[in-house]
């Protein structure tokens, strides 16, 4: 009994410190963002060099996440979060540092890749301790996520507001982060393989579940894409708003998915994640079509606020089927992760020259057909999915050791 009790304490705690580690990517992540401007202007490069530029910190992501699972078999769960955590706060100094394009490519290409590994990492560990609670939590975690990166961007936007070097503020913020997230580490769980197992293989392709999963998080993380880069472009240029509102637009965005991804778990736990999904696809649904057809402000902001909570659940979710569709979750994960990834970087782009092509509504309507998708194929995070009682389903496995 009491050893029962001393491990369901080890669960609960590793939640928390694994909540952590995701408010610290998140905060580098925030960090980061608001201080490109003066990095663009210390490298001396133009607005299409850095365009190009930073295409790099994703396809380092894609390179080096399916590393994640060999590394963590090598050294167990915690030891390899807590170095991956470390190598992506520090990182973080990198970009700032860069004098040209050259440098500043390869600078963005390690920070990428960092970020994919720690990603991988700490989403293996969050589905571990998930499937241990028996209830949902990604969503959550993915909510903390979202505050770190909050949090990350208003210190970073406190620090441009008093025109301080980034290098400075970056060489503080790291040191502070790279503490927090290596000793969140201490309380994760310490996962080792069995002695009969083998180390999954540096590179492979994902396995055909993670392509279905990866697909419905393609979608949802190209309206994030989209709504994140064009949202205050859109009301600025479609319909004639102030700058002051246009902004305002994407920090409602960001905030709605934040707090809908720190509530979402409870909704999955009610109604599952098949389920959970599909209804999130009609609200982007709606939302994408109060963008298209808006003809003022409040329109427009609510169909962006709309798109925000439908596809918030949907990335965790998809992280969660994917770590357990299979014998090796960290290659599943990693799989899901570099769609999603690539997603990412595929979206402001795409819409930006079909926007050039056409206009940003004939965008932002394909935005809202790959919201339809969400409906559609929801059904393929059906494996591994929690019943109402938040009890693994019988068919699945149960992975503790």
């Amino acid at each position: 009994m009491g050893n029962v009790v001393d491990e369901q304490r080890e669960v609960k705690r590793s939640r928390y410190a694994v909540a952590a580690v995701f408010a610290v990517h998140g905060a580098v992540t925030g960090s980061f963002a608001t201080r490109v401007p003066w990095i663009q202007d210390h490298a001396g490069v133009s607005a299409g060099q850095l365009g190009i530029a930073l295409a790099f910190p994703a396809l380092g992501a894609s390179v080096a996440m399916p590393l994640a699972g060999s590394i963590s078999h090598r050294f167990g769960a915690r030891n390899a979060l807590r170095g991956l955590i470390a190598l992506w706060t520090l990182s973080l100094v990198l970009p700032s540092l860069a004098p040209n394009l050259l440098t500043l490519c390869l600078a963005l290409f390690t920070y990428g890749a960092t970020a994919g590994m720690a990603d991988v990492a700490m989403n293996a560990l969050g589905v571990e301790v998930e499937n241990r609670l028996g209830r949902s939590i990604m969503s959550g975690l993915h909510g903390m996520w979202s505050a770190g990166a909050l949090v990350g961007s208003a210190a970073g936007t406190l620090a441009a507001h008093l025109g301080s070097d980034a290098r400075l503020h970056h060489v503080l913020a790291a040191a502070v982060l790279t503490v927090v997230g290596v000793l969140s580490c201490q309380w994760v769980l310490d996962l080792q393989p069995a002695e009969d197992e083998e180390a999954p293989p540096r590179f492979a392709l994902p396995p055909r579940s993670a392509l279905l999963i990866g697909a419905i998080g393609f979608c949802a993380v190209f309206a994030e894409g989209a709504s994140l880069d064009w949202s205050a472009v859109y009301l600025r240029e479609q319909l004639e708003t102030s700058a002051g509102l246009a902004a305002a637009c994407t920090t409602g965005f960001t905030l709605t998915m934040a707090v809908a991804r720190l509530v979402g778990d409870k909704v999955v736990d009610r109604f599952g994640a098949v389920r959970t999904v599909r209804t999130s696809g009609v609200f982007a649904v709606l939302g994408g079509l109060l963008i298209v057809v808006a003809d003022h402000p409040a329109v427009a902001m609510s169909g962006f606020a709309l798109m925000g909570l439908g596809i918030a659940v949907v990335v965790p979710l998809c992280f969660a089927a994917a770590g357990r569709s299979g014998s090796n979750p960290s290659l599943a994960i990693a799989g899901v992760a570099t769609i999603t990834y690539t997603s990412g970087l595929v979206a402001p782009s795409a819409i930006g020259m079909l926007a050039q092509a056409t206009s940003l509504m004939v965008s932002f309507c394909l935005v809202t057909a790959l919201s339809c998708g969400l409906v559609a194929f929801a059904g393929v995070l059906r494996p591994g999915e929690r019943t109402k009682t938040g009890r693994p389903d019988a068919a699945v496995p149960d992975p503790r050791p």
